[in-house]
């Protein structure tokens, strides 16, 4: 009982008040008739008893309604409010109109929300200044390394990338999309890289030259630095050419996850995230077209500046006006954009190992599993849904959309990135992180406890 929701178990009291009142019932009656021992009356006490029951059933169940809606529900915005404000930054005040007949409960979460704003407030106010400085000379240091005109590569003693400077970028995307936490071998073969690591080892050395070889087919030269069994090592090459100065991207508590054998037993704030968003011909996946893709990477609970997915798609049927007007998107924009087919094998590439999250996402994924069919590209991930994550933060009652979630996450989507892909990806980006920390603050941390609590929320799908 106790991992039940609030408003079934009061469904539940109420099932059970109203069975037991039927059961009293039903043995009064038939003492009564038992005690009255006329046989022809039997008929007049299963009228009464059909009476009775209709009429406790009816009652029962208009009371719970009630019940449910003045009571249970409001409870239950109340409590995903006062959660939402002790795990995410939110400045909007809990929303108490809907629980005038919880007597002082609700004046009272509110002031404990206004208590909690106060106190992040105070706690920013106080930490401002010296983060204001520690930024400064970190985005110092990053201009300063970002214009170095060398291939700079960190990763894991398990390879998995930890920071990729500008020239890094470039020499990864002649091969497919820089991305952190992703296996350097995706990019450069792997046997320069073991071989030169085992020397060291052998050595005791921490400095080799190397010589690596790109699936791309070039190849570069420079040096290889270890740090030791447990801190990863560097990549520093020579790039065959220079380019415009771009973000030093990296995550330096990469090099200290540890990656569970099951996917059900990894925290979800150190899971892969693709989170995309479509825009199409129209709402029937079995006959509509997408002419948007957009998506970003979230990595250690963080949008990854500069690892995006962002392009216009040719669908090779009309766009019909109305969905111009929705999008914005119309047939002279995407005469010249790849098809669906072709966007797809790229998209795919970009979302190697990850978790797929979306806004309705069984729409989204439905445009993905008609042209993997098609063109034989799988999209086997793992799949979260934000309308689901949202009702097991909010409760089921709650509107779901994206722009009600966002709504009380205090994240705001530009006008003019509303209904674009990137502009709604970003968004439900941004939601899905604060819905991670508010999850794991009710003690759901794991991918499989999440998967376990959204099972319970299925219906919201249907409503």
């Amino acid at each position: 009982m106790k991992n039940l929701s609030l408003r079934l178990r009061v469904f539940l009291f109420f099932c059970l008040v109203g069975l037991g009142s039927l059961l009293v019932t039903v043995i009064a009656l038939w003492i009564g008739f038992r005690q009255l021992d006329q046989a022809d009356a039997l008929s007049a006490f299963v009228t009464s008893g059909v009476v009775a029951a209709f009429g406790i059933i009816g009652l029962a169940a208009g009371v719970w309604l009630l019940f449910d809606d003045n009571v249970s529900k409001p409870i239950e915005t109340i409590a995903a409010g006062l959660r939402v404000r002790a795990h995410v930054d939110v400045s909007t005040p809990i929303d108490v109109s809907t629980a005038k007949y919880l007597g002082d409960l609700a004046p009272a979460a509110s002031a404990m929300g206004a208590v909690l704003k106060s106190v992040t407030a105070a706690r920013a106010e106080q930490d401002s200044q010296h983060l204001v400085q520690i930024t400064k000379q970190r985005d110092q240091l990053v201009s300063i390394l970002s214009d170095i005109p060398t291939a700079v590569i960190l990763a894991t003693t398990d390879h998995r990338i930890v920071l990729y400077d500008g020239q890094a970028a470039a020499l990864l995307e002649r091969v497919g999309t820089a991305r952190l936490k992703t296996s350097i071998f995706d990019y450069l073969e792997e046997d320069a890289i073991l071989s030169a690591l085992s020397e060291l080892e052998r050595k005791g050395a921490s400095r080799l030259d190397i010589t690596v070889k790109a699936h791309s087919g070039e190849a570069y030269s420079g040096h290889i630095r270890s740090f030791g069994t447990d801190a990863g090592y560097t990549l520093m090459l020579e790039p065959s050419g220079l380019v415009a100065a771009r973000p030093l991207t990296f995550d330096f508590e990469l090099l200290y996850q540890k990656i569970p054998a099951e996917l059900g037993d990894t925290p979800l704030q150190e899971l892969v995230y693709v989170v995309f968003d479509t825009e199409t011909t129209g709402l029937n996946p079995l006959k509509d077209e997408v002419v948007q893709l957009g998506a970003v990477r979230v990595v250690n609970g963080q949008i990854v500046v500069g690892e995006v997915f962002e392009t216009l798609v040719n669908p090779q049927i009309p766009i019909p006006q109305q969905s111009t007007n929705v999008h914005g998107i119309d047939q002279s924009m995407v005469a010249n954009a790849p098809t669906f087919g072709d966007v797809c094998g790229r998209f795919n590439e970009f979302s190697r190992n990850a978790v797929f999250v979306a806004h309705n996402a069984a729409f989204d994924m439905a445009f993905l599993h008609k042209q993997a069919t098609k063109s034989g590209v799988h999209f086997d991930h793992p799949v979260l849904d934000t309308v689901l994550l949202s009702a097991a933060v909010f409760g089921g009652s709650a509107v779901h959309t994206l722009d009600a979630i966002c709504a009380r996450l205090d994240i705001v989507i530009p006008a003019d990135q509303r209904h674009t892909a990137m502009g709604d990806a970003v968004a439900t980006a941004q939601a899905l992180i604060a819905m991670i920390r508010i999850l794991k603050g009710r003690g759901i941390a794991t991918f499989g406890q999440l998967q376990t609590e959204i099972v319970k929320h299925r219906r919201v799908l249907k409503a």
